[in-house]
């Protein structure tokens, strides 16, 4: 599979966000093909350390708010392979976790419950649902995510936004890509190395493209009401963007 940039494309410069339609957001592409790319993409984020990332974050709101069980909501969790890692982590450090984890696409949903089964995890479940527009079953003491919020413009990200604060008793926490030339060239070439999907060839360049950066992150969160919210960046040119319901978070 080859996908030719087009010469507006070819004009980008890194100063500017160019939201590229991605081949895994086609609801047309083949299961197999979306069942490579999410494997490809879990291979990125174990180098990326994501699940570990979002995994001391939480681990600080449970001792910060003396919580024995900590409810997590992970939004765009693919084929869940960072919501798997945080729930390992909590069984390991013996806090008890229930996460769920929810996506639009049916063959994601699949493919998380059935990696939940084989590592034995209890305490995960998954749901199909639109983040936008579907109910996501309740509140939750945080709301987390990877690697989703540069998919959407600018209002759908306001509006995601607004919508975790109001199920979020403590916290929200969104990790992403950071547009930037670093970033571009990271992906561009770490793409290629940790993965032979066609898909991630493309959708990972692509994705330093669409993506916000730390600045335009924290603006979306301020226009979505989330005061006190901060963006910190981190290796390898990711940002995360987060808010607490109250200063106890820190950042």
């Amino acid at each position: 599979m080859s996908v030719t940039a087009s010469p507006a494309a070819r004009r980008w410069t890194i100063g500017r966000r160019q939201r590229i339609a991605e081949l895994m957001d086609d609801p047309q592409i083949e299961p197999a093909a979306l069942d490579h790319a999410l494997r490809g993409i879990a291979r990125i984020n174990a180098v990326s350390l994501t699940a570990e990332h979002l995994w001391r974050r939480l681990k600080r709101i449970a001792a910060q708010r003396r919580l024995s069980r900590l409810s997590v909501l992970d939004v765009g969790c693919g084929n869940a392979d960072v919501t798997i890692g945080i729930a390992r982590r909590a069984a390991s450090a013996g806090l008890l976790v229930e996460i769920s984890g929810c996506d639009m696409t049916a063959v994601a949903i699949e493919a998380a419950s059935d990696r939940a089964r084989r590592a034995g995890l209890s305490n995960v479940e998954f749901f199909q649902a639109d983040a936008l527009l579907d109910d996501l079953r309740g509140e939750y003491d945080a709301v987390v995510s990877s690697l989703f919020l540069h998919h959407l413009a600018e209002q759908d990200a306001i509006e995601l936004l607004r919508r975790a604060s109001q199920i979020a008793r403590y916290a929200i926490i969104m990790d992403d890509l950071c547009r930037s030339a670093l970033g571009y060239w990271l992906a561009r070439w770490g793409c290629r190395l940790l993965t032979r999907s066609p898909v991630v060839h493309f959708d990972g360049p692509a994705s330093v493209r669409s993506a916000f950066t730390a600045t335009e992150a924290l603006q979306l969160a301020r226009a979505a009401g989330l005061d006190g919210a901060v963006a910190v960046r981190r290796w390898p040119e990711r940002y995360t963007l987060a808010w607490h319901a109250d200063a106890e978070g820190g950042s």
